[in-house]
């Protein structure tokens, strides 16, 4: 069935404009940056097939190749773009920095709540420098390194060198899993010991070091696994 042959409470754009985007599901927000179907079917059957080939997961959709887009029908360079925009401008709008007075960063769960929204859904892992004022406030997180789907090696000097220059009083690793299991390897607590030696030799502290997946999280200050 095409758009125009549903009622106006059924068409995904003026549902959308009459009841807000909240209303509408995974697909009908799809249906909505496709704007159009195929002679087969409507913008929203296109939507509904595009979902199908994530699992009907928004995470799988993010990082579905192109080259899988490409392969259903309808699916071209340009609606390909709007959907990858979309999840770009989505993940740009979690990371933008609020204006409220910030508060100290002194939880592990704190530290993922706050990096959870660039880490999610990777595949591939990143390390991330937070560093902290006297009080704990951050002053500035750093992507430190990003590596292949499995680890990625952390450069101790740099790490001091940036609390240095920015004088930090002390630091929080973060990195995330894309296993979705945040339990820490024999590298990762080889890679936090030497951390933790390099910054108390010039007078910080390495408060914590988070492990990151979409979830849960690991922290090695409390040597247990949370839930998100």
């Amino acid at each position: 069935m095409k758009i125009k042959e549903l009622s106006a409470d059924e068409r995904p754009r003026e549902k959308m404009l009459a009841r807000g985007p909240q209303a509408l599901s995974d697909g009908e927000l799809l249906a909505v940056l496709l704007r159009s179907g195929t002679r087969a079917g409507s913008a929203l059957d296109l939507a509904r097939q595009l979902l199908g080939l994530a699992g009907g997961r928004l995470g799988t959709l993010f990082n579905l190749p192109r080259e899988k887009m490409f392969s259903l029908p309808g699916i071209g360079p340009g609606k390909a773009a709007s959907v990858l925009a979309a999840f770009e401008l989505g993940r740009r709008f979690l990371q933008e920095e609020t204006a409220v007075v910030k508060t100290p960063l002194v939880t592990a769960r704190g530290v993922w709540e706050l990096m959870v929204p660039r880490l999610k859904g990777l595949q591939h892992e990143e390390c991330w420098v937070l560093l902290l004022n006297d009080h704990n406030y951050l002053i500035d997180k750093v992507l430190a390194t990003s590596g292949g789907g499995r680890n990625t090696v952390i450069d101790v000097r740099q790490i001091v060198r940036m609390a240095l220059d920015r004088y930090a009083s002390s630091v929080i690793l973060v990195h995330n899993h894309p296993s979705g299991n945040p339990t820490p390897s024999r590298a990762d607590i080889s890679q936090t010991d030497a951390v933790r030696k390099a910054v108390r030799s010039v007078g910080l502290e390495l408060l914590d070091h988070v492990v990151v997946s979409d979830d849960c999280f690991f922290s090695f200050s409390d040597d247990r696994m949370y839930r998100g």
